[in-house]
Order: C-alpha cells, then sequence, then structure tokens
C-alpha cells in the first residue's frame, strides 16, 4: 500500500513542503486548509505539474479531515506566519488554537501517524500536540534543527566558498533566538570551523543564525520562510518513510536527557518508521551547556504560558 502524507496548512510553508515531497515520489499527499479552494487549487496545480517531472503522486486538497484518514504522517503547518517586529512567541495564542484543532481533527482519522510539527512557536506547539493526542513521545516531532542547522551550513558556504555538501554544522536547543549553534562540533570536511575562520567571523554566523528566520521576516514584510523549512520537513518525512535511522537535530520529548525534562528541545535524534528512534546526548563543555541551560529557559517561559493558557 502506498505511503499517506497528509499537510494541514495550504499557505506558503504548506504547498511548499507539498512541492518537495512530490517531486520525491514518496507518498501520496492531502492538503487541507479551512479556506475553501485554496488547498484543492493548489493540489490540482501541483497534480499538473507531475505529468512533467513524471512522477506518480496523487495529490489532493481538501476543507475536510477526513480526507487525511489512514495517513502515515501529519504535518502540521497551520498558523499566522511571523511579521517584521514579532518574535515566534507573539504567535503563541492565536497558534495554540490553530494546532490544537489540526492535531485532535488529525488524529480521529489517522490514529497511529507519526506528526510532524513545523508552527511557531515551535517547541511550545510541540509540545502542545503530545499533550492533546496524548501518543507516545516518539510519534512527535519538531521541524527546527534541521532548519537551523541548514541555515548555518549556507552562511559558513557564503564565507569561506566551500560547497554546502563538504560543511557540517550543528544547532541544538530551542527554536527561537536563544537557540545553541554548536561551533565546536562543527566542521568543513571534517576540519573544526575554530581552524578555518577566525572567532569574529564565527560570532557572526553564530548571530546570523540564531536570527535567521528574522532577516527574511525583515526582507519579506508581508511573510515568513518557507522554502527552506519546507525541504527540511520533507527530510524528516522520507528518513521516516523509508526507515532510514537518520540521525539529525530535531524538537524531541525529553525525559531527563541533558538535564530537562517534560518539554521539546532541539537536541541530535535518530529518526526512522517509528518516529524518535533514539535521543543522541553530545558531550557539551561548560560554555556549551550554560548556552542549552540559557536556551532551555526561554522555552519553559513560552511552556508556563501555554498552561496558563489552556489549563495542560
Amino acid at each position: 500500500m502506498k505511503n499517506k502524507v497528509s499537510i494541514i496548512g495550504a499557505g506558503m510553508t504548506g504547498s511548499t513542503t507539498a512541492h518537495w515531497l512530490a517531486e520525491r515520489e514518496l507518498a501520496d499527499l492531502v492538503i487541507v486548509d479551512i479556506v475553501e479552494g485554496m488547498p484543492q487549487g493548489k493540489a490540482l496545480d501541483l497534480q499538473e505539474a507531475m505529468p512533467v517531472i513524471g512522477k506518480d503522486v496523487k495529490i489532493v486538497g481538501s476543507n475536510s479531515y477526513e480526507a487525511t484518514a489512514g495517513s502515515d504522517i501529519v504535518v502540521i503547518t497551520a498558523g499566522l506566519p511571523r511579521k517584521p517586529g514579532m518574535s515566534r512567541d507573539d504567535l503563541l495564542v492565536t497558534n495554540a488554537e490553530i494546532v490544537g484543532k489540526a492535531a485532535t481533527q488529525s488524529i480521529k482519522y489517522s490514529p497511529e501517524a507519526i506528526f510532524v510539527v513545523l508552527t511557531n512557536p515551535l517547541d511550545v506547539m510541540a509540545y502542545l500536540t503530545l499533550k492533546l493526542l496524548m501518543v507516545s513521545p516518539n510519534r512527535v516531532i519538531g521541524q527546527a534543527g534541521v532548519l537551523d542547522s541548514a541555515r548555518m551550513r549556507a552562511f559558513v558556504a557564503m564565507q569561506i566558498g566551500v560547497s554546502v555538501e563538504n560543511i557540517n554544522c550543528y544547532v541544538l536547543g530551542g527554536h527561537g533566538d536563544e537557540m545553541v549553534p554548536l561551533i565546536r562540533h562543527s566542521n568543513v570536511a571534517g576540519i573544526p570551523l575554530k581552524e578555518i575562520l577566525p572567532l569574529d567571523r564565527l560570532e557572526s554566523i553564530v548571530n546570523r543564525t540564531r536570527k535567521g528566520g528574522g532577516e527574511i521576516v525583515n526582507l519579506l514584510k508581508s511573510g515568513s520562510a518557507y522554502y527552506a523549512p519546507a525541504v527540511a520537513v520533507a527530510q524528516m518525512v522520507e528518513a521516516i518513510l523509508k526507515d532510514k535511522h537518520l540521525i539529525i537535530p530535531a524538537s524531541a520529548y525529553l525525559q531527563g536527557e541533558y538535564g530537562l525534562k517534560d518539554m521539546f528541545f532541539g537536541v541530535p535524534v535518530q529518526i526512522g518508521r517509528t518516529g524518535v528512534e533514539k535521543i543522541i546526548e553530545y558531550q557539551l563543555d561548560e560554555a556549551e551547556k550554560t548556552a542549552l541551560q540559557k536556551s532551555a529557559e526561554a522555552v519553559r517561559q513560552s511552556l508556563t504560558a501555554l498552561h496558563s493558557l489552556l489549563k495542560i
């Protein structure tokens, strides 16, 4: 039986996610949105592109969650995007309602699905999804680290003029301005970044990585990034459907790892057909531990706000 992936939210991120997935011919796709005609139109447009690239993928748009029945993976991109001057946490109240409905409606029709959450504030929305669904923690994953690490890789490539394929960067922590780019663990063809770039340029890359999403929001003025977030989701979906046991940075539910409990947080995870298979614990130095704790505190503050809002 062919795999099925449902994407909740037909905005730029959701429809671009469908685009990347259709190109990879990984599964039949369903795009759901509350706006009448939008998911249907985008799905039909994408379906008509398939003969050009020779991919046999069925793509359906719907305003009903019934169309998602039997999904292997549900991707939640629905929610309001950031505007200039907004933080990810500014979206908490509105997006909690949107994500909550998307999660609870989807699982009615796909009780065995794995959920990949992309809506901001990311770590809090993944936590909300898990608490509402009451499923095993391995079945809910937040997409953040793949995106943040890709941004860092792109910025390093811009600085040194080396193929992005040779660059390995790792960004952990909450998906926000306190995220933790791990310079010590990042390298270019095995050569540590510290041996390639001076400290001031490394600090510039770290700061730009942390504010990478905001930089795009300020440039666009009426929306947020979607190409890179969408392809990051596609990589995760592919790893799950193909049972690749791929190690990536992602937001996962922690139960003591890195000294953190009952929260979603960006850490290295191994993912496969059951979702999160393993959480990898890096050996961190004191500076890295301090930065990670600072990032965790920022996520905790958002979780406190969520608990107050929804009494969960």
